[in-house]
Order: structure tokens, then C-alpha cells, then sequence
């Protein structure tokens, strides 16, 4: 019988028996218990990425941040996030994932106060800087724990919960940030962003102390970290997303940070390279490449990379537009993305139930729910009269949301589905990384679209919303075919799974 005590030994302990009586019963709040403490953690992180957005003309004034400040704010939280996130996972791995838990909520919530507490631009970067360190030492430990913890049926469940968590915190970021600017105002307002981060960090830390169980590997003889892969990894990541990251579409963009992807190529073959080598070595590579020889890995990681680099930029292009185009305050922006994120809950859920028997074509017709919901949120902004637009563009997002559930979850079920338990941090720190990678891209080039468009059109004698609706559709076709690109993933992996499940070659 498993009991209480077992499921804390860890990853590797568990045995694979069924519970029953009083002892299934406590195993069974026991886990769902340390899911939920994960999954706010997550949600606190995931807010972080969007809810600055609303704040930066706030902490321009403030502060008097320069533009490349200001990107730095809003970028290098995703930078360090990307950077840490592949060596954490292998840590937790190794090691303890409740540990590594802890560690960067800790940190989290230390540099959540120094943003608060900032006098000056530069500290403000720095502290951000270690926000996004933070985060990326603990998002691996969540997708880890999860993995560890359920099993079957019940791990789409729990990842349907955990979908719909990080829905509602990408939907009500801008909506989160817009109400602490109008609370607090101008001055004070963004420093609310941060100061919330607190209360929610300490009282996370003391449950994940009490709750979390405590994940200690014993597979692994010694601490094995691949310090000259972790090198060359970390130029890779670097020289892939800097170029992104510093791309707005203003003319005064350096075209130089190009020559940056030539260094990501050869710094990627190289990494290639040293990682199957090491391996070949007999020890335990920073990436075990063998995770991308699993269909279902491979093709789910590929898909949600996808489908994060049209996500943020369809919220962060329908805020620019709302607030620049017509003017809306910042907190009724944020507002009309709410239906998203309450849709997206409710499929999340539901789809996580669903994906044990519907599988992949689940993930399918999510994406043409969402693409539906696109068209008429793009018809919103180009047909509606203004004064009806922030409303069409609420409906909207309810389709989209029911349709974004349905990719999610689902999707992070099957990506993870056959990677065994013990690599379930490092498979998961890959995902996000892709995720990350994916947001810094697509974000770039939509942004760009639509800030090209603008500059381009200035001139041209237009009004404001006609100008802004030019840029809006601009950026919006990036979304679209990134969306589309996800879509074609999908039924390619779907029509693969059909052809395994009949007997016939892949290909």
C-alpha cells in the first residue's frame, strides 16, 4: 500500500500501487493540496510577464527610464527567465525539486520587494533582472511536481487545472496592472504591481514548506550539471532572443543585432555537438536530446512554441490598440480581455478531462475555435464603429478563450505524456523555454508590423483610428499565421498518431 510517507520520499519511490481506504484518501488531498500551491506560484509568475505592460508610461515618468530601460524592464524578465529555466529543471531532477521550489520563491518574492522599493531606473532593471532568475529556478519544479505526482486520467485533470490558471493569469495581467495604476496613480501605482507579489509570495512559501512533497532523487550518484554545456547553452538562448527581445519597429532599431542569429546557429551546433558527446561519455547531459525522439514530446513542444509566439502579441497588440487607438484607460483595456480568460478556464478544465479520449483532436479543434474567434476580433477593429468596438472585441475573445482552453492543457498533457517521471522537470523547462522563445519572437515581429505601419502611414493623412486600425490588422496577420502555424502542427501530429494506430509507416 502507498502511503503518505511514500509519496513525500519521491520521485523515484512511489510505488505503482493503488491506495485504498483512509491512506488513498490523504494521498489524495495530500497531492491535490501541493498541486494548488504550484499552480498559484506559477499563476504569480505567468502574471508577471504581462501586467508590467500597462505600467511603463507610469515608471517612465517616475522614474525617467529611457526607452531601452524600459524594454529591459519588460524583456530581461524574459531573458533570465529563458536562461535559467533548462539548468533548474536538470537540478530539480537531480535532486529536489520542493528545494529548488523554494529557493526561487524565495528569490521571487526578495526581488518582487526591491522592484517595489526601486529609487532609480537602473536598480529597478536589476531587481527585475533577478525577478526573471527567479522565476525560471521555479517553473520547472512545478511542471516537475505535477508530473510526479499524477498519473493517467487524473495528470490531464490536474493539467487542465493548471491550464486554466495560467489563462486567467496571461487574460487578467493588463487588467491586474491597469487596477494598481488606478488605485495607486501615476507615482505610485506600478509599485503596487510589485508590492502584490509579497503578501501572495509569503504566505506560498510557508505552505509549499508544509505541503510539497519532498521530492529528493536518489538516482543519480552524484551532482552532474554540464557546466560547459550550461556555457554554451546560455550563448545559444542569449543570441537567439536578444535580437527579438530589442526589436519595436521604431527606425531607430540597430539593424547589427541580426548578426546575433548567425551566433545562435553555430553556438546551437556546437551545443548539439558537446551535449552527445557528453552523453556518449556515460554521463547525464544539461538536454538529453533522446526527449526529442518521443513524437508526442517533440511535436506538442513544437506546437505550444508555436502558439505562445501568437498569444501574447494578439493581447499585447488588442491593448495598444484599445488604449492608443481609442483611447481607453488602461484598466478598461485590460478589462475586455476577462471574457478570455474566463472561457479559457472552463474549456482548460473540461479539456483536460476530454484529452484521454479524444487526444490530439481535441488540440485541433481548439485552434479552429481560436481562429475563428481571431477573424471576428480582427473584423472588430477594422468594421465596428469605435464606440462599439471595445465590446465586439470582448465577444470576441469568449470565442477565442473556449477555443484556447482546448490547445493548453490538453496539449501539455500529450506533450508530456510518455516522458518518464524522473525527467519530468527538464522535459518541462524545455516546454517553457520553447514557450519563452516563442513569446520573444512572435511579440517582435508583431510589434514591429504594427510600429512599422504606423511610422510608414504618419503621413499620410489618415485619423488616428484609422491609422491605429492599419497597424492593429498589421501586427494582427503575424498572430494569424503563427496561430495557423500551430494548427498545421496539430493535424500533422494527429494524422500521425492515426497512421501508428493502424500499423502504418510514419514516415
Amino acid at each position: 500500500m502507498t502511503t503518505k510517507d511514500e509519496l513525500a520520499h519521491g520521485a523515484n519511490s512511489v510505488r505503482p500501487l493503488a491506495p485504498s481506504g483512509d491512506d488513498a484518501a490523504v494521498e489524495h488531498k495530500a497531492k491535490w493540496r501541493a498541486f494548488w500551491v504550484c499552480v498559484v506560484v506559477a499563476a504569480i509568475t505567468i502574471l508577471d510577464l504581462s501586467k508590467i505592460n500597462v505600467a511603463l508610461p507610469s515608471i517612465e515618468d517616475a522614474l525617467g527610464a529611457t526607452s531601452t530601460q524600459l524594454q529591459l524592464i519588460v524583456s530581461g524578465y524574459v531573458l533570465t527567465f529563458g536562461l535559467v529555466l533548462v539548468p533548474a529543471g536538470r537540478l530539480g531532477d537531480q535532486r529536489s525539486r520542493k528545494a529548488l521550489f523554494l529557493i526561487g520563491l524565495t528569490l521571487f518574492t526578495a526581488a518582487s520587494i526591491a522592484c517595489a522599493l526601486a529609487p532609480n531606473a537602473t536598480l529597478l532593471l536589476v531587481s527585475r533582472l533577478m525577478q526573471g532568475v527567479a522565476a525560471g529556478i521555479q517553473m520547472p519544479q512545478v511542471l516537475g511536481l505535477i508530473q510526479h505526482l499524477f498519473r493517467g486520467p487524473e495528470r490531464g485533470r490536474a493539467f487542465g487545472l493548471f491550464g486554466a490558471m495560467i489563462g486567467i493569469s496571461t487574460a487578467f495581467g493588463p487588467t491586474l496592472g491597469g487596477l494598481m495604476i488606478a488605485i495607486g496613480g501615476a507615482d505610485d501605482g506600478w509599485r503596487y504591481i510589485f508590492w502584490m507579489n509579497v503578501p501572495l509570495g509569503i504566505i506560498a512559501l510557508v505552505l509549499a514548506w508544509r505541503i510539497l512533497p519532498a521530492t529528493v532523487t536518489t538516482n543519480y550518484s552524484r551532482l552532474e550539471l554540464d557546466p560547459i554545456g550550461i556555457a554554451i547553452f546560455g550563448v545559444t538562448v542569449m543570441a537567439l532572443l536578444w535580437p527579438f527581445l530589442f526589436t519595436t519597429g521604431a527606425p531607430t532599431d540597430d539593424p547589427n543585432r541580426w548578426w546575433l542569429l548567425v551566433v545562435f546557429v553555430l553556438a546551437a551546433a556546437v551545443f548539439v555537438m558537446w551535449e552527445r558527446r557528453y552523453a556518449a561519455g556515460g554521463r547525464a547531459p544539461l538536454v538529453s536530446l533522446a526527449l526529442f525522439r518521443i513524437s508526442s514530446y517533440r511535436n506538442g513542444t513544437i506546437l505550444a512554441s508555436v502558439y505562445f509566439a501568437a498569444m501574447p502579441a494578439m493581447f499585447l497588440l488588442t491593448t495598444l490598440y484599445l488604449q492608443l487607438g481609442l483611447g481607453l484607460e488602461p484598466v478598461f483595456a485590460g478589462m475586455v480581455t476577462i471574457g478570455f480568460a474566463l472561457t479559457s478556464a472552463v474549456s482548460s478544465w473540461r479539456g483536460g478531462i476530454l484529452v484521454e479520449r479524444y487526444g490530439r483532436s481535441l488540440v485541433v479543434v481548439g485552434l479552429a475555435i481560436l481562429l475563428v474567434g481571431l477573424g471576428v476580433l480582427m473584423g472588430a477593429a477594422i468594421l465596428t464603429p469605435p464606440a462599439l468596438t471595445p465590446i465586439v472585441m470582448a465577444a470576441a475573445l469568449l470565442i477565442g478563450g473556449t477555443g484556447g482552453g482546448l490547445v493548453i492543457s490538453p496539449n501539455q498533457t500529450l506533450t508530456l505524456n510518455d516522458v518518464p517521471p524522473r525527467q519530468g522537470g527538464l522535459a518541462g523547462s524545455v516546454g517553457q523555454l520553447g514557450q519563452r522563445i516563442g513569446t520573444a519572437i512572435g511579440t517582435a515581429i508583431a510589434l514591429s508590423l504594427f510600429y512599422s505601419t504606423l511610422y510608414n502611414e504618419r503621413n499620410s493623412g489618415e485619423s488616428t483610428v484609422e491609422l491605429y486600425q492599419h497597424a492593429y490588422g498589421t501586427g494582427m496577420l503575424a498572430a494569424t499565421l503563427f496561430f495557423a502555424l500551430a494548427m498545421l502542427v496539430g493535424v500533422a501530429d494527429l494524422g500521425a498518431r492515426k497512421r501508428r494506430a493502424r500499423g502504418a509507416p510514419t514516415g
